[in-house]
């Protein structure tokens, strides 16, 4: 039996152990009295929106940062995995790794902790401002519902990312006043009406994106949000309506033209435009929906993007690829004569993608697209090993006649000539990951915009959502407008729609998003989608939600499609694969659990500690 109750949160602090130990959290290095004194900063609109620039500032740890948070999100799914196999500690046998009390928030290990911590921290912010709102002194009645909009978009942003990352949570409505350790969980269900609500009415009252709001919460990003909801909810015809909205509300359009710094360089093409840094947010660029800024020399910016230490292979690494002949054959060093370091970056593999997401999205009817400007190997939009040449030093000084040539995965004999095709060996998107690195000298990624939500994935959201409803056509002619402004060879028919279905949109999504979107976030979405709704899925199956974690198409889709989870694959130091059904949702750490004296937070089905579980609370507040 569930518990109905109405909003009585009040307070996040004791919710983890950062927030109740010195962790070093940025939460803990202001002076809290000076902080929640009304009398001080949180009085006006300045004061507020201070607090709100706090929160969205996550934004920015989350996407660019070494091991940046979101990254979790792609290696947990169809389309990566942790390619550090230089160690056993990462996250990779989820099956004897993922674990309550694991290492969970660590550079060597895995961020899902961050998630944990840092969402709670973020909401704080924002039910900072909505409680605080009304006591404050605003111009107008407008500027005063446009930070209260911002301040809900950033807090259903927050609880869409942690309850399709852990499920049921506890729910906070409420500003913190006091240290509170009696929290209960809250059914991510009830969760989920309430944000819709928020959202709508952020969709209302946030402002267009314009020159002199980058970085700030916009209405398209409110309305790109919010179809997720509805599509969450099976809410099919609304996510149709808002996204629509967003596509023909003439503020956003697809880059389609060549723009910004580069735009004369006849070998390039607007895909690589869209990602130059400088170029993320001009006005030309009429396709982002929400942006965190990170520029160079910008308070609190300590690292940079590191987006080439994330996703590049450590083709470096000394002694991993041998030449034909048997010799060290590659340097990631600086300063060579042949500067590949200095042409694609020093990669280490924090995340590998899988044949999938390299090759098998790319290949239609038997034939890879490399017209396709986003898989464009002709002008290094796109990176495959066998472009890289063989550059280390010691082969001229040896007078090895490899040194300069192409790499070979092979050599005439068939042996292999990388030991460690994990880490070492893999295409990428270059166009997407290459970031300018002013401090060092072997470049890793420095600062630069990025990406939150752009109009292709509305685009997408929009097709997803016919899919749902089985117009097949209009699906297809959503896809395909993504698929023509990149050049594709192959555009998608009625008929091929109704074939994959969900598969199909889910393809786009890889193509279009890698090393954007939170996939696993994404995956957990559909999954969702599925089971509440009854619709069968593509591979003959239906879903139900009173069995999510022991049979979902999260996992389905995983095991389908990666080359990598419950394969047999096994990294140098022992490490296999392995994934299974109730991985959907990530576990709950210990110490939120274990310093949460007063109250019960649950654990998720199929980790230590479920026998403490009692039933969850449901939401029934306005």
């Amino acid at each position: 039996m569930k518990i109905i109750i109405k909003n009585r949160f009040a307070g996040i602090i004791g919710l983890t152990s950062c927030l109740l130990s010195a962790c070093g959290s940025d939460f803990l290095d202001p002076n809290p009295l000076s902080f929640y004194a009304p009398e001080n900063v949180l009085i006006n609109e300045a004061g507020l929106q201070a607090v709100l620039d706090k929160g969205l500032t996550s934004l920015r740890v989350e996407f660019c940062t070494d091991q940046a948070p979101f990254l979790t999100n792609i290696k947990y799914s169809d389309i990566a995995v942790d390619g550090t196999t230089d160690k056993a500690t990462p996250w990779q046998d989820l099956n004897n790794q993922m674990l309550p009390d694991g290492t969970n928030n660590d550079l060597a290990y895995t961020k899902i902790g961050w998630y944990w911590d840092n969402t709670y921290i973020n909401i704080k912010d924002c039910n900072t401002v909505i409680n605080r709102i009304n006591e404050a002194t605003f111009t107008s009645e407008e500027s005063k519902n446009k930070l209260l909009g911002s301040a809900y978009f950033l807090r259903a942003y927050r609880y869409y990312m942690k309850t399709l990352q852990y499920g049921d949570v506890p729910f906070v409505l409420e500003e913190p006043s006091e240290p509170k350790v009696d929290y209960y969980t809250t059914t991510k269900e009830s969760i989920w009406p309430k944000m819709i609500k928020d959202l709508e009415f952020a969709a209302k009252h946030v402002p267009e994106a314009n020159q002199t709001n980058g970085g700030q919460v916009t209405k398209a990003a409110c309305k790109h949000l919010l179809a997720k909801y509805y599509l969450l909810e099976g809410r099919f015809d609304d996510a149709i309506r808002i996204t629509t909205e967003v596509i023909d509300g003439g503020i956003h359009k697809l880059c389609t033209e060549r723009f910004g710094s580069d735009k004369n360089l006849a070998e390039k093409d607007v895909v690589w435009d869209m990602f130059r840094i400088e170029n993320k947010s001009l006005s030309d660029n009429t396709e982002d929906l929400l942006l965190t800024i990170d520029r160079y020399g910008m308070e609190g910016n300590t690292t940079g993007v590191i987006a080439m230490r994330n996703a590049v292979p450590h083709y470096g690494l000394t002694g991993a690829i041998k030449t034909p002949n048997g010799a060290n054959g590659v340097s990631d060093a600086a300063r060579n004569e042949i500067g590949l370091v200095e042409k694609y970056g020093r990669g280490i593999s924090r995340i590998r993608p899988t044949y999938y997401a390299q090759k098998g999205v790319w290949t239609i009817n038997g034939e890879e697209d490399f017209s396709d400007y986003r898989h464009r190997t002709d002008n290094e939009n796109w990176i495959t090993m066998e472009m890289l040449v063989y550059n280390n030093p010691a082969l001229k000084r040896s007078g090895n006649d490899w040194y300069g040539k192409n790499l070979q995965l092979y050599n005439e004999q068939g042996v292999i000539l990388c030991n460690d095709t994990i880490r070492c060996w893999y295409s990428w998107p270059h166009y997407k990951v290459w970031y300018p690195d002013p401090d060092r000298v072997q470049p890793q990624g420095g600062p630069g915009d990025f990406y939150i939500f752009r109009l292709a994935e509305t685009y997408l959201l929009r097709a997803e959502a016919y899919t749902w409803k089985s117009e097949w056509q209009k699906a297809a002619d959503d896809i395909n407008t993504v698929r023509k402004r990149a050049n594709a060879r192959y555009m998608y028919t009625a008929s091929d729609i109704q074939a994959q279905q969900i598969g199909a949109v889910l393809d786009e999504r890889a193509r279009e998003l890698y090393y954007e979107e939170p996939r696993k976030v994404e995956l957990t979405r559909i999954a969702v989608t599925f089971a509440k709704t009854g619709i069968p899925c593509y591979n003959g199956k239906t879903y139900s939600m009173d069995r999510l974690t022991e049979d979902n198409f999260w996992y389905d889709r995983v095991v389908e499609v990666s080359d990598f989870y419950n394969k047999g694959v096994r990294t140098p130091y022992g490490n296999y694969f392995t994934c299974s059904p109730f991985h959907i949702f990530w576990p709950i750490p210990s110490y939120a659990i274990n310093t949460n004296t007063g109250g019960i937070i649950n654990q998720n089905k199929g980790y230590p500690g479920t026998e403490k579980n009692i039933p969850p609370l449901v939401y029934d507040g306005e």
